[in-house]
């Protein structure tokens, strides 16, 4: 059977990015095959969004979102937590990565600051900020669009996801609290009052099957890929913002 790793490294260097995302989407089977005739239940099938049972159905939705953008993940970039995104979709276009963190006991955080007040985040530092999951769980939505803008260089972009539809992530509401769920109109509003409006694109993700299956914890595997990739925007799963400064 030919590597898939080796695989993927030759046809990196001839196919683009936005070619190469459905080659890539390497599935695996979920750990238990989810009864599609039983889901009248008042408990989800996962509680924890279908990690215990393959890829998260917002990860998959989040992994085409920046591969189609892998471009723009280059020199300075900024993650939040860690820097797996950074590293997968980034390679060797990354010259510095940091990972930001709301408090210092994150082992992986080269910074410790806080979007919302500002402190502690340098200021024209990124050529590239990755945002994915964390405007739901900041309060002060505004004032983070506000710091993010602040901290990229002229011409960086920031690459940010949100939930439309999607269960409490519990771990975040006990912690610092999870208080949104944006759809494209308010995500295009609440960045166009930091950045240019012909600077942002917003794109959403999901359709009302991929949405009954993340509401239930599901996984992707558990979908086909056009089940997934259809897009239906009155089910808006994941929106998915890029916005340039100016």
């Amino acid at each position: 059977m030919l590597n898939r790793t080796f695989l993927k490294q030759q046809i990196k260097q001839h196919i683009p990015t936005k070619v190469l995302w459905p080659i890539l989407r390497w599935r695996r089977q979920p750990v238990t095959p989810a009864n599609w005739l039983n889901l009248r239940q008042l408990t989800p099938m996962s509680r924890s969004f279908g990690f215990d049972r393959g890829t998260p159905i917002c990860r998959h939705y989040i992994a085409q979102f920046l591969s189609y953008h892998a471009q723009d993940i280059h020199g300075c970039v900024l993650e939040i937590a860690d820097a797996n995104y950074t590293n997968q979709f980034g390679g060797k276009r990354v010259v510095k990565s940091d990972v930001l963190h709301v408090t210092g006991d994150n082992p992986n955080a080269t910074i410790v600051g806080n979007l919302a007040t500002g402190e502690g985040i340098p200021h024209n530092a990124f050529d590239c900020i990755i945002l994915t999951q964390t405007l739901p769980f900041i309060y002060d939505l505004r004032a983070a669009v506000r710091h993010l803008h602040a901290a990229l260089r002229p011409g960086g972009v920031v690459l940010a996801t949100a939930s439309g539809i999607s269960p409490i992530s519990r771990y975040d509401m006990e912690r610092w609290g999870d208080f949104w769920r944006l759809t494209d109109a308010s995500a295009k509003k609440l960045f166009e009052e930091s950045f240019l409006p012909e600077h942002i694109q917003v794109t959403t993700y999901g359709n009302v099957l991929s949405a009954v299956a993340y509401l239930h914890g599901l996984a992707a595997e558990e979908l086909t890929w056009t089940e997934l990739d259809a897009c239906d925007p009155d089910y808006q799963v994941i929106i998915a913002i890029r916005a340039e400064k100016s």
